[in-house]
């Protein structure tokens, strides 16, 4: 008989053991990382935990916990099996402390936000971005034969590729056409004088003209560039703040791929005017013309891994399926199933096209790819076999909240693509930070 309780004890003993190894696991597996919530907001979590959980919050009126306020620096019970339902009433940051045996044995520590909502104007407007609102970019030396010897006139005066030229004898350079028209008329005139921008400095160069045998017309040897990056996606803005977000992923140099410091970059209207469809192994693209002067919706003050983000003086009329503000989701309340995109596919009148989200990644820190979704609008793959570039920055609309943005393409599948959760965006862009 004693043999048999000594054995009995010990299965026990050994039960509880797995148990208390076993529920810190599954408790950290379930709740990974920090929550927020929106005021009024429930958030449930299904545990399914075969003992009672003791969950203690640091400070009272924050919020509830399964449908009563949590009590400050008290143990609130979750009884076995019982899901675990928490509600936002009141804006801040509560410490929750998880535990078994009425605080005996810690498992878990996390944080609470709540935050009031927040809505902002859904974007789908097609913007041209610019870099530099005057100037082009030294993209590389064009060498002229002088004897037996190969330079550049603009090298030895001391230009440096990747310098942006705003004026060429007082001329403003607008775009990389204007510019050879001014110094083709200009370089048979005598020494051009060049208003050059280096990182924050500002200074002016004089370079002479070099005869080119063999075009019989002078150069100054240059490759240059335009400073305009593309056509891209509004994603939201706001009215009050005039703060944006667009993109939805930063912008990298072409040549270095190395992201652009922009200080003086704008957004400008840009009407869609063909469509390259996307086909498996070769992307897509939206060609555009940027409308110029007047036109100018806004500044570009911040390029960052989430998007693009400044202010916009005026976004003028423009056609859209959603005409009044929309509030922005957290990354928790996205889920598989139906969803919707804007995105605009001639002229500028945006469009709504039905998408399907496949998979949502648990992520507690910014990232582009946090949302893997596929078109399944027939009339959209018709006319683009897919995502295309000029699409970034769409946003994507789930049970009436902007949920995130198109970011990326699946190059070998061009109707599946990734989105990056609109709270990073919101929180980035300024208008409302979210931590």
């Amino acid at each position: 008989m004693k043999r048999n309780t000594g054995k009995l004890f010990i299965v026990i003993a050994a039960m509880l053991l797995f148990l208390m190894i076993a529920m810190p696991l599954n408790v950290r597996s379930k709740l990974k990382n920090d929550i927020r919530l929106f005021e009024g907001q429930e958030h449930l979590l299904q545990l399914q935990l075969p003992l009672d959980l003791y969950i203690r919050a640091d400070k009272p009126g924050i919020i509830g916990i399964n449908g009563s306020p949590a009590r400050g620096g008290q143990y609130n019970r979750l009884s076995l099996r019982n899901d675990l339902s928490l509600t936002g009433l009141a804006s801040g940051s509560v410490n929750l402390e998880f535990s078994l045996f009425n605080g005996l044995i810690p498992i878990r520590q996390l944080t609470v936000s709540v935050l009031p909502e927040k809505e902002v104007i859904v974007g789908g407007h097609s913007i041209g971005i610019k870099l530099h609102e005057n100037g082009v970019i030294v993209a590389g030396y064009f060498y002229l034969k002088r004897g037996e010897d190969l330079f550049s006139p603009a090298e030895e005066a001391g230009i440096k590729i990747g310098d942006l030229i705003i004026s060429l004898n007082d001329y403003v350079l607008k775009d990389i056409e204007r510019a050879a028209s001014i110094i083709k008329r200009e370089a048979s005139r005598g020494p051009l004088k060049l208003t050059v921008k280096r990182k924050s400095e500002t200074f002016n160069v004089t370079i002479s003209p070099f005869l080119c045998q063999e075009s019989e017309e002078y150069r100054i040897g240059l490759y240059i560039r335009d400073t305009a990056a593309g056509v891209g996606t509004l994603t939201f803005y706001d009215p009050l703040s005039q703060c944006y977000g667009a993109l939805g992923h930063v912008i990298t140099d072409l040549d270095s791929n190395i992201p652009l410091e922009i200080n003086e970059g704008v957004i400008v209207q840009a009407d869609v005017i063909n469509i390259k469809m996307a086909q498996r192994g070769q992307p897509g693209e939206k060609a555009g013309i940027f409308r110029e002067g007047d036109k100018i919706l806004g500044t570009i003050e911040k390029n960052t891994q989430s998007g693009i983000y400044g202010k916009i003086d005026n976004l003028g009329y423009y056609v859209t399926p959603y005409t009044e503000p929309l509030p922005v989701a957290l990354a928790f309340q996205v889920e598989n199933g139906p969803a919707e995109m804007l995105t605009v596919l001639e002229g500028n009148k945006i469009q709504s096209f039905m998408v399907q989200i496949e998979r949502t990644n648990n992520q507690n820190k910014p990232g582009d790819k946090g949302i893997i979704f596929r078109i399944v609008d027939e009339q959209l793959l018709e006319i683009t076999g897919g995502i295309v570039q000029g699409m970034s920055g769409s946003p994507i609309i789930q049970n009436g909240r902007i949920v995130g943005a198109v970011t990326h393409v699946f190059v070998n599948d061009p109707a599946r693509g990734y989105a990056i959760y609109a709270e990073w965006m919101l929180n980035e862009s300024g208008i409302y930070p979210l931590y």
